[in-house]
């Protein structure tokens, strides 16, 4: 792997020679450390993959635009979270199950005052979600469902009887996205990673509470008619990002992008 321009001056550089090999997952994981945050404070990144012409995934899913090196930032960037928010239908699409605890990050999330594994928090106004799956009923960390006030309650019952905790972040059905990331933190989830879908990145572009965007681009192209990265209703003037890490391996660039 090959760094284009570094997070910052304390990330692990390359060798001096500019020798290609693949970073380690420490040197991974410090690349892409949170910043430092306030007491009160709370830092929620998104982790996409797109292809060159916009796609954010192929037949449904963003496995067949992804690679190795892709899914190894992916797992780091978990071990990095408190919580991983996702919305109701990438759970059923991708089939999510609860995240798990890696012994190569242990000792940092020991020292950070982590669990051994990062929470999921599911996005969804319907409640439509099986309940039966692992990620409900035996995650190492329990499973938040967040939802609005007026969720059915025959759904909210059975997401607490499957051992689920249900947030409340709306006044009707829907969830107020900006909420939601208030509620995860008044929870001690502070460093918080959405991975999409491309609607629930939306809203939260739409709430500007978006702090970084980790974005994948597959060297790939797949025409078609798939989501983009982000869905949903246009912002009234676009939200400026500052370039904060770009990475290279075999075609794929790995950036990440922070508010400024």
């Amino acid at each position: 792997m090959r760094r284009l321009f570094p997070v910052t001056d304390q990330t692990p550089a390359r060798s001096q020679d500019g020798e290609d090999r693949e970073w380690s997952l420490d040197e991974l994981a410090d690349a892409y450390a949170y910043p430092a945050l306030a007491a009160d404070g709370h830092w929620l990144r998104a982790n996409m993959v797109s292809t060159l012409d916009g796609a954010a995934q192929h037949d449904g899913r963003s496995q067949p635009i992804s690679g190795e090196t892709d899914m190894r930032i992916f797992g780091t960037l978990r071990a990095l979270a408190d919580v991983v928010v996702v919305g109701a239908e990438t759970v059923r699409q991708e089939g999510y199950r609860p995240a798990r605890a890696r012994e190569a990050f242990a000792a940092r999330r020991e020292a950070a005052g982590q669990g051994p594994a990062p929470a999921i928090a599911v996005v969804t106004a319907s409640m439509d979600l099986d309940f039966s799956l692992p990620l409900f009923t035996s995650p190492l960390a329990t499973t938040l469902v967040v939802t609005g006030a007026a969720a059915p309650s025959d759904r909210v019952a059975a997401a607490k009887a499957a051992g689920a905790e249900v947030v409340v972040a709306g006044e009707g059905a829907a969830v107020d996205a900006a909420r939601a990331v208030r509620e995860l933190a008044v929870r001690g989830l502070r460093r918080q990673l959405t991975e999409g879908g491309p609607r629930l990145l939306g809203q939260f572009v739409a709430a500007d509470v978006l702090d970084e965007l980790c974005l994948t681009i597959s060297p790939t192209l797949t025409a078609g008619g798939a989501q983009r990265i982000a869905g949903g209703p246009s912002v009234t003037v676009p939200h400026r990002l500052a370039p904060a890490c770009v990475l290279e391996e075999a075609g794929f660039l790995f950036t990440s992008y922070r508010r400024i």
